[in-house]
């Protein structure tokens, strides 16, 4: 698997807030009759600073595991060092659990406490049931937040084009809800594809939660400006 390859789920669910937090702010400055130009002040903000806080997140959130399982692997081999025969005690009580017995079981034992660092692997896996993680935590968080940007920044296209071009258009919202539902059929075909789910499951899924989002918003928008006017 190419390198790439291995961040798309962190691509697909920042690309689905993205895409989400987005529109909603799109639907809710649209239900309030907002100019293009505070739209896409208000969306800009919105895509800064909510992608930010979402990659920091993720950042902090997979340093953290990854620094608490090189903490439990610390310990792992300390107690392989100073308590083999309790450690290996463990890994016989742990395959004879999985159905081994007699001389077999002795044989799987030997095996894997013939090698300290396949011992430790197994007791991790096995015992506190915690798997490395190979993926970089900088770069998780960097695409987490490229796809944020990316992806969020679909449903402000119409109203880009709108302020900087002279013809303008009377159904900027209806554009940006063509263009977004494309970005989230396309990001739910992803995700199916990451979670290995059904395609058109995933990508109903997908338009429902920015479509209610967006419903949300808009009504939200539009009942406070008559409030407010």
């Amino acid at each position: 698997m190419a390198k790439w390859q291995e961040y798309i789920g962190e691509f697909v669910y920042g690309g689905i807030d993205g895409s989400v937090t987005t529109f909603a702010v799109v639907a809710g400055s649209a239900g309030a009759n907002l100019d293009s130009s505070v739209i896409i002040i208000l969306g800009f903000a919105n895509l800064i600073a909510d992608g930010f806080a979402m990659s920091v997140g993720s950042y902090l959130s997979n340093k953290s595991e990854k620094e608490n399982y090189e903490k439990h692997e610390r310990i792992e081999y300390w107690e392989v060092d100073h308590l083999p025969e309790k450690e290996k005690e463990e890994i016989r009580e742990i395959y004879q659990a999985k159905g081994f017995e007699g001389e077999l079981l002795e044989q799987v034992v030997d095996v894997i406490t013939a090698d300290k660092d396949r011992w430790v692997d197994v007791m991790m896996k096995e015992e506190l049931n915690m798997t490395k993680a190979d993926k970089s935590p900088f770069a998780m968080g960097a695409m987490t937040f490229v796809s944020f940007i990316t992806v969020g920044l679909i449903p402000l296209i119409a109203y880009i084009w709108d302020y900087n071009s002279d013809e303008g258009s009377r159904n900027l919202f209806g554009i940006s809800i063509l263009l977004t539902s494309l970005a989230f059929i396309s990001i739910g075909w992803l995700k199916s594809y990451v979670a290995e789910t059904s395609r058109m499951r995933s990508i109903l899924e997908t338009l429902f939660l920015g479509s209610a989002a967006a419903v949300l918003s808009y009504f939200v928008g539009s009942f406070l400006e008559n409030l407010i006017s």
